[in-house]
């Protein structure tokens, strides 16, 4: 394991730092929102008490061993909550997988590039990422859109790749390389 702490990553708007474990019921309460459940392949709904402190817990050993990094999306003074940003890593091979999630009340503002952004950069430039890919379902194509803001290639569609609520659902992949 390396022994070293989660960066914070500051953007112009935001903070990107180590989630706490107070910030547990502010993530129940926003990634709880169905329609964030909906737009994700992770996040359950409802959202279980408990899970959000236990998904916290696994932060700082999954970065230490370089599996995970997870970031808290907050603004900078008032340390609001809006959303979480990360990189599952695959080390041996210099490439990690983007996953985000923005609260409802922040929609619409530009957060989810800009904290990826951040993060991407952070990847290339600090990890010494080759590939940074993401992946949406095909009916969140807001997502699409902020890959395609970031620079991502869209390189194809994984049809009825993941079952969500009973239904299969279409996986489009993006991917950025560090060139």
């Amino acid at each position: 394991m390396i022994e070293d702490p989660m960066p914070t990553l500051e953007t112009e708007r935001l903070v990107l730092r180590p989630f706490r474990p107070g910030d547990a019921a502010e993530v129940q309460r926003l990634a709880g929102e169905r329609e964030i459940a909906a737009g994700t392949l992770t996040v359950p709904h409802p959202y279980p008490d408990g899970a959000a402190e236990e998904w916290i817990a696994t932060h700082a050993a999954n970065w230490a061993e370089r599996k995970v990094l997870t970031l808290a999306v907050t603004t900078p003074g008032d340390d609001t909550l809006v959303g979480a940003v990360g990189l599952m890593l695959t080390m041996a091979d210099r490439r990690a997988e983007l996953g985000y999630w923005i609260g409802i009340p922040w929609w619409n503002l530009g957060y989810a590039t800009e904290a990826s952004r951040a993060i991407i950069d952070f990847g290339f430039a600090s990890l010494g990422l080759h590939r940074i890919m993401a992946q949406h379902m095909a009916r969140n194509p807001g997502s699409g859109r902020v890959m395609q803001k970031l620079g991502m290639q869209q390189e194809g569609i994984l049809r009825q790749h993941t079952l969500k609520w009973g239904v299969f659902e279409d996986l489009v992949v993006y991917a950025v390389l560090a060139e």
